[in-house]
């Protein structure tokens, strides 16, 4: 545990900078209805704001009620989602608006507890629903708040272990005790988000640094830390497009890999990159019909958490026979706006429609 006087001056001068100096504006800010703050939380899961926004906004509008949502298609979900990434966020938001609708009347749990239960719901989220909406003493956790504590406090646990993300937790519980939670909570996250930022932070101006642990040691660029290094699984997918006249042949995704639900082109995927030199040697490589490769593209990289997706799209001449689009359906290329897709085969699609 910190010195009292150590935490009541980190609250006390965290509330003042959010009061006086915090000019975020964002919409979700000082909401305080449960499935705005779910819907925003969700949606901010490893995206930056910036790029949540419209999103956000998007989902409100098209999906105003968390009855509303839980009726809709899962297709049309998935659709309004795409480009934004981590599609299980998109089906956890499914299925559990349908739980909050059917089981609880269509009104949120008001406790950590209870909202904790939810599916897709981790302990982030029910702080910030629990706080934000019900005035609970919840303390969040996210990367902003990690770095702000890690550094100001000189806390040189590893955050993405067990015991120093229970370290975190507890000193971010200390640290809001007795004090307005949604206030502390959104100061403490804005704060990360613009004064103590992972490169560059503006210590210069920060009301903190003259305690600051990070920032009197030297040590800012090496706060928080982190002991696992993550591993890049690099997985290589050749796609092949099956044009007729204005018609195409796409697949939906199935089982429990990535991109499950979104639709996608015929795939052959390979365990290493090919070097495609010739039309002759992909046709052999893919075991394709002599002469009916008609153009490759260039090869598109999506980079997810473990994986990194480096995408080929083959034109084939589908005046041949073609065993490939068994569990295809035909579409028209100008319905494809219809579909979602994974953002690299958007980024293609963007360019042949």
């Amino acid at each position: 545990m910190k010195k009292k006087s150590e935490s009541a001056f980190f609250r006390k001068a965290l509330l003042e900078w959010n009061n006086n100096l915090n000019h975020r504006e964002l919409p979700w800010k000082s909401e305080q209805n449960p499935y705005f703050i779910w819907l925003s939380e969700v949606i901010l899961q490893q995206t930056r704001a910036e790029q949540g926004l419209p999103y956000y906004l998007k989902f409100k509008k098209h999906y105003p009620t968390v009855q509303i949502l839980a009726n809709s298609k899962i297709d049309n979900i998935l659709r309004d989602w795409q480009g934004l990434g981590y599609y299980s966020r998109a089906r956890n938001l499914h299925e559990t608006a349908k739980i909050i609708a059917t089981e609880f009347n269509g009104e949120f749990p008001n406790t950590y507890d209870d909202l904790i239960k939810l599916k897709g719901i981790g302990d982030y989220t029910a702080s910030a629903i629990a706080s934000f909406a019900f005035g609970r003493q919840n303390a969040v956790l996210d990367g902003n708040v990690i770095r702000v504590l890690a550094r100001y406090f000189g806390i040189e646990a590893p955050f993405d272990t067990s015991n120093g993300r229970k370290e975190f937790k507890n000193l971010a519980t200390e640290t809001m005790a007795n004090s307005p939670s949604a206030a502390y909570n959104q100061a403490i996250m804005d704060f990360g988000a613009t004064v103590c930022t992972p490169k560059k932070p503006l210590c210069a101006d920060c009301p903190l640094s003259r305690n600051c642990f990070a920032y009197q040691k030297e040590l800012i660029a090496f706060l928080p830390s982190k002991q696992k290094k993550l591993m890049i699984k690099d997985r290589f997918f050749y796609y092949l497009i099956l044009k007729s006249e204005n018609h195409i042949w796409i697949k939906k995704r199935e089982g429990k890999d990535i991109w499950n639900s979104l639709w996608e082109f015929p795939l052959i995927e390979k365990t290493e990159s090919i070097d495609l030199e010739s039309f002759k040697k992909v046709e052999k490589t893919f075991s394709l019909p002599k002469n009916s490769v008609i153009s490759i593209s260039e090869k598109l990289s999506q980079r997810l958490t473990h994986q990194k997706i480096q995408s080929v799209f083959i034109e084939i001449d589908t005046n041949l026979e073609m065993p490939f689009t068994l569990g295809c359906q035909k579409v028209r290329i100008n319905e494809l706006k219809n579909y979602a897709f994974p953002k690299s085969i958007l980024s293609y699609i963007r360019k042949i429609s």
